[in-house]
């Protein structure tokens, strides 16, 4: 009921902020709609919410990621299970982001809808390294300076290493794994605590925006929206469905009549986490799933697997660098995967957290984290849809793989009669 309610806020927040937005636009000349109104309080605060986001952008995927590197530690103890499951998250990811890329592209969603009142020079990017430096560089040699820094490719290497280490360690560090499972969950906390002023934060930069540049980003805003939900269809459809009927021979479209109702439940609830527990029922019940795979591959799909959110990171870098008509090369585009892709094993299941993994991935190419306050407004209603594609890739894969593995009851498959249906 609180997602819902805060949903609903965002949304009326978004609405009226549009209203605001283009009757302030109309009056912009004047000193005190331009100084008071627009660059004062609305910039204020706007300026506070994303100050806010990019706050918790070294903590979070600092500390989930040790603790998500920890837990895929023990899939040494899995074998063939662990190295397949982790393998198909990351490998569909950049799939996921390279579909993005392809796409807006193609749509240009952010072509001439130029912010030149936020001085361009202020942002511009210089001669990108090679892929081979881009490499090298992500170990870091001092991590330390890295944190303090937000350098986040050397962020995610430094945490992937530590969590590793906890796992292989064992009880050995039984503590240091408690501090940062207790880190995590503070941090979780931490940003839910930050989405509830949300709509304040939404009403400010969406009102500023439309005050600014008028009724003329409505375009860009649905070509952007579209793009992003054209992609996450393309993903679902030829990726997922796709793999589930070429590797898993299974028919796709009883996997979906058993699987909406999972659907349902992710769109309305735009939290993988939460949906988690009638997952591992659907899999398990209505898809002929065992519980002995189901039980980690769920979950960890949970932690990992993120494609819906590089999709929609992927669309909006190019959407945003657009904007600012900052031009994205080669290096961008790969420092732009592999960001996307392994900070996905630490995005949260939680709604906002995407947001917050943007901040980090515009960062990290030298794009203005302001161009945020442009797609906020409308994220939450593309955060349900993502979440919807999240689940969906995470039975995707314990599905296959529980095939593989010869832990699948087709005989449970085929039935046509749905367990959760009879509950429900």
């Amino acid at each position: 009921m609180k997602k819902s309610n805060l949903t609903l806020k965002i949304l009326l927040a978004m609405f009226f902020g549009l209203v605001l937005g283009g009757i302030l636009y109309n009056f912009n000349e004047t000193s005190f709609v331009d100084k008071v109104i627009v660059n004062g309080v609305l910039d204020l605060l706007g300026g506070i919410f994303i100050n806010s986001i990019k706050m918790m952008v070294v903590p979070l995927v600092f500390v989930s990621l040790v603790c998500g590197s920890a837990a895929i530690g023990d899939i040494k103890k899995l074998g063939r299970v662990g190295g397949k499951t982790v393998l198909f998250y990351i490998t569909t990811t950049a799939i996921a982001i390279s579909i993005a890329f392809g796409l807006a592209s193609i749509t240009n969603p952010g072509k001439g809808l130029i912010l030149e009142n936020l001085a361009k020079a202020e942002y511009k990017v210089g001669t990108a390294d090679s892929f081979f430096n881009i490499l090298k560089n992500i170990v870091s040699t001092n991590p330390i300076k890295s944190l303090a820094e937000g350098n986040m490719l050397q962020i995610i290497v430094f945490a992937i290493l530590v969590g590793i280490g906890i796992s292989v360690l064992g009880s050995k560090v039984e503590k240091v794994k408690n501090l940062f499972e207790e880190l995590n969950v503070l941090v979780l906390k931490l940003v839910e605590i930050i989405m509830l002023f949300a709509p304040i934060g939404v009403f400010a930069l969406i009102t500023k925006t439309f005050a600014t540049l008028g009724y003329g980003a409505m375009f860009n805003l649905g070509k952007y929206m579209l793009t992003v939900v054209f992609a996450l269809i393309i993903h679902f459809t030829v990726t997922y469905l796709g793999m589930l009927t070429v590797l898993g021979r299974l028919n796709p479209f009883k996997f979906m009549r058993k699987f909406m109702k999972v659907i349902t439940v992710a769109f309305s609830t735009a939290s993988s986490n939460a949906t988690i527990p009638v997952t591992l029922e659907t899999v398990q019940d209505d898809l002929g799933v065992s519980k002995g795979i189901s039980s980690f591959t769920i979950p960890l799909g949970a932690t990992i697997n993120m494609d819906g959110t590089a999709i929609m990171q992927g669309v909006a870098t190019v959407f945003i660098a657009q904007i600012y008509n900052i031009p994205l090369d080669l290096g961008d585009f790969v420092t732009v995967v592999m960001t996307a892709t392994l900070a996905s094993i630490g995005t949260a299941g939680v709604p906002g957290v995407g947001l917050i993994m943007l901040s980090m991935v515009l960062t990290q190419i030298g794009v203005p984290v302001e161009g945020i306050a442009l797609i906020i407004g409308i994220d939450r209603i593309l955060d349900m849809c993502r979440t919807a594609i999240n689940v969906t890739g995470d039975a995707v894969c314990t599905t296959i793989i529980a095939k593989t593995e010869g832990e699948f009851d087709n005989e449970v498959f085929e039935n046509e009669v749905s367990k959760i249906s009879q509950i429900a």
